[in-house]
């Protein structure tokens, strides 16, 4: 038997059944009404209505929605939209390992300062280094917030040999990272000489990151010489380096270092993040599903077997908008029932990548 929001979704239901569901008036389950509303919400007569129903379901009912990793991601993604989230839904969402990194990302730049407080709060955020980083730059934290972000971040820098040596490697690692490095930089040197004379660019700036950058053009004028570096964030800092630097900053770089240049308007540069040994499957899997990435990222990902057998990352790279079609489309003959559902619904991608993801869940489904 079909689910109501598959009829939905085929416009197979009287308009009264659908002014209820967009009210949030049908007998069903927490998860499956709330489905129903999230994929409403972008509809051209009924998504106001379901916007309203969101905001005002059911809290208990939510809050059960908000911290199942079953919950489909589209669901959790809506929710902790900072235009949509509600407080009193923030902490089992930041919990809940199921919501992407990047809607956590897109959190630490909110102007709410009770946002940001919930965040710091959270023990997930406290160990994302790529989340405080986004934090410390956030213009709205104030000095408590600000001594809070910054001595999680020392905490993380502090950790125990153990853990740090999975990070820095052995003498050999190091080693075979710098042989890496210089290969890549022989490989590329055409490109990387024809990219020296273009500035230094990311994309999709947000406005507080040109507001940072903007900030240490002023410093720097003021004072006629370099900034000193040791104040600089992590994007100043970048700012000022050469292609050739921002490499094998790529390649031998830290976390943070990636998460920056995975954005470099300069695909050498950015295609150097995937190739550092350092790089791992859990921000492999950020950058599929990042949207402010190049499309040449996405293809790069998709291109390399040790990313693409990763179910994670196949998932990401179909839910995301910039994926190219020529991509998405074979990745999404490995995609399980659930999540060939939700791509069917994900009104971002599109509307080919929906169709056939809708016709693989049918056939998936009945093959079952």
């Amino acid at each position: 038997m079909s689910r109501m929001i598959d009829l939905i979704k085929q416009s197979a239901v009287p308009a009264n059944v659908m002014r209820s569901a967009a009210r949030g008036a049908l007998s069903l389950p927490p998860v499956e009404m709330v489905e129903i509303l999230v994929y409403l919400s972008a509809h051209q007569m009924f998504g106001e209505q379901a916007r309203l129903s969101l905001a005002g379901y059911d809290e208990a009912a939510m809050k059960e929605v908000a911290s199942d990793p079953l919950t489909p991601v589209q669901i959790l993604e809506y929710m902790a939209a900072p235009q949509n989230v509600r407080p009193a839904l923030l902490p089992m969402l930041l919990e809940n390992s199921s919501l992407p990194e990047q809607s956590l990302l897109e959190l630490a730049r909110s102007k709410s300062v009770g946002l940001i407080g919930a965040m710091l709060a959270s023990d997930r955020i406290r160990r994302s280094r790529a989340v405080l980083d986004v934090l410390l730059a956030n213009h709205e934290l104030d000095d408590r917030m600000q001594a809070q972000v910054t001595d999680a971040l020392a905490r993380l820098t502090s950790m125990p040999h153990d853990v740090l040596a999975s990070e820095v490697g052995s003498d050999e690692d190091i080693l075979a990272i710098d042989e890496d490095v210089a290969t890549y930089l022989t490989e590329h040197a055409a490109e990387i000489a024809a990219e020296e004379a273009k500035g230094f660019e990311l994309v999709d700036l947000s406005e507080d990151e040109k507001k940072e950058l903007q900030a240490q053009v002023v410093v720097a004028a003021k004072e006629k010489e370099k900034s000193d570096k040791s104040r600089m964030s992590p994007l100043q800092r970048i700012a000022q380096m050469s292609v050739g630097d921002r490499v094998q900053l790529g390649m031998k770089g830290s976390r943070e270092d990636r998460y920056i240049l995975i954005r470099d308007g300069s695909k050498v540069v950015s295609s150097a993040v995937l190739e550092s040994p350092k790089v791992t499957d859990q921000e492999v899997e950020m950058f599929a599903s990042m949207k402010n990435v190049q499309q040449s990222v996405l293809r790069g990902i998709a291109s390399k077997r040790k990313f693409i057998k990763l179910y994670a990352v196949m998932r990401a790279l179909t839910a995301n908008p910039r994926c190219p079609l020529d991509v998405a489309l074979p990745i999404m003959k490995s995609l399980l029932v659930q999540d060939l559902r939700n791509l069917s619904m994900n009104k971002n991608v599109p509307d080919t990548l929906r169709k056939v993801a809708f016709k693989m869940y049918k056939e998936k489904s009945s093959t079952k």
